[in-house]
């Protein structure tokens, strides 16, 4: 059946606004073009749009052209705010940007292991508040949140998961009480594998998975365009998966013996030890700085043991998935770069008969915050570019 006039404006509306946030700034002949849609149908939409506070005239295509197909239509980006998390053991950190994701304001903080529950929590939505001020955002339209652990895929809450700090779940409830905006959790190696697709190493992909090499260890998978998060959201736990080379098993509350004691941060460093590597002096994460020390230095030894452990959970995803392609992402797949992908490849064409591109992220530690920006951003458009959105409703709660 043909649509109503009224759902016909509502798809035309959306499409020139996905056009504007894809490409920037169009004229109404450019929209014209994109769209298909003839020249009344457009300058309909381009009026309904600058009324509902969505598009605005933002400059000229040229001095040589004048008239209404002359003027640039944008996107009105401080018509919502938005906040992501990036969530760690120790830390949090808060980007505050605008509707077309460009960042305001960031600032990150240290939150120690010796921190209460409640000052911890006191702590980090003070820092979101404080970075919202900076930024001008009187209000946050929807929030993104990054966090390591179990995402419940029927509630979407953050869950009790043994050996993270609690002040992680509390902080989750407390800005959903706490903030008059759309709060989305989602865990930070998903948010991370999201952002590579969109803006990183795998946009060319629409299957692949993830290896999170940071603090811990992790994978998110990608399959047919689509993030997979298993019928518990625990899809990619691969610190849990049982591997040669370590001195034990795994349980179900601990993850020492699984993959976790071959790939994390503390395993890495302990093999650049036995390998007489020590861990300089940096800013970056401590396995981030060895394996780019490592890289640096030419040392062989070090990168080719590295790339057999790496090798092993590359192999366990590979054999069980055929994704064709597996980044290695956050800090450590950043620093290693090029050089540790195409080892861990080598490595993996040994112990599996399945071709599998390896490659590394290119967003480093920073994809978790993309990611959950990214989400945000979403979460944001699709309510004000939706069909009968109020020109000045305001944020939602979940």
């Amino acid at each position: 059946m043909p649509a109503s006039p009224s759902t016909a404006r509502a798809i035309n509306d959306r499409l020139a606004l996905r056009l504007l946030q894809q490409e920037g700034p169009l004229t109404a002949g450019q929209l014209k073009t994109m769209t298909g849609l003839s020249r009344p149908t457009v300058a309909d939409l381009v009026e309904r749009l600058q009324l509902s506070g969505l598009i605005q005239v933002v400059g000229e295509a040229g001095a040589e052209r004048r008239g209404p197909n002359a003027r640039l239509y944008g996107i009105v980006a401080d018509r919502a705010h938005l906040a992501a998390l990036d969530v760690r053991t120790q830390s949090v950190t808060v980007v505050v940007a605008d509707l077309l994701g460009v960042t305001l304001a960031e600032a990150s903080l240290p939150i120690g292991g010796d921190t209460g529950t409640g000052p911890a929590v006191e702590r980090a939505v003070a820092l979101l508040e404080r970075t919202a001020k900076e930024a001008g955002a009187a209000r946050l339209h929807s929030v993104g949140i990054g966090a390591p652990g179990l995402i419940d895929p029927v509630t979407g809450e953050l869950r009790d998961t043994s050996g993270l700090p609690a002040w992680h779940r509390r902080l989750v409830a407390a800005l959903q009480e706490r903030l008059p905006a759309r709060v989305l959790v989602e865990n930070e190696t998903n948010l991370a594998a999201v952002a590579e697709q969109r803006l990183g190493a795998a946009r060319d992909r629409d299957t692949f998975a993830l290896l999170w090499l940071g603090h811990g260890i992790g994978a998110a998978l990608f399959l047919d365009g689509r993030l997979r998060r298993g019928a518990s959201g625990g899809a990619g736990e691969i610190g849990f998966l049982p591997v040669p080379g370590t001195a034990g098993l795994p349980s179900g509350v601990d993850c020492e013996g699984g993959f976790h004691s071959l790939a994390a941060s503390a395993a890495i460093c302990a093999l650049a030890g036995r390998h007489g590597i020590e861990v300089p002096q940096s800013q970056e994460p401590r396995a981030a700085a060895v394996v780019r020390t490592a890289v640096t230095a030419g040392r062989d030894d070090f990168l080719d043991a590295l790339a057999d452990r790496l090798a092993l959970g590359a192999a366990a995803v590979a054999s069980v998935l055929d994704p064709g392609c597996v980044v290695l992402g956050g800090e450590v797949g950043h620093a290693g770069g090029a050089e540790l992908a195409a080892r861990v490849e080598a490595r993996l064409a040994e112990l599996s008969p399945l071709r599998t591109e390896i490659r590394a992220g290119r967003l480093g530690g920073a994809a978790v915050l993309s990611g959950a920006l990214l989400a945000a951003r979403e979460a944001a458009q699709d309510e004000l570019f939706a069909p009968g959105a109020q020109v000045h409703g305001g944020p939602r709660s979940l």
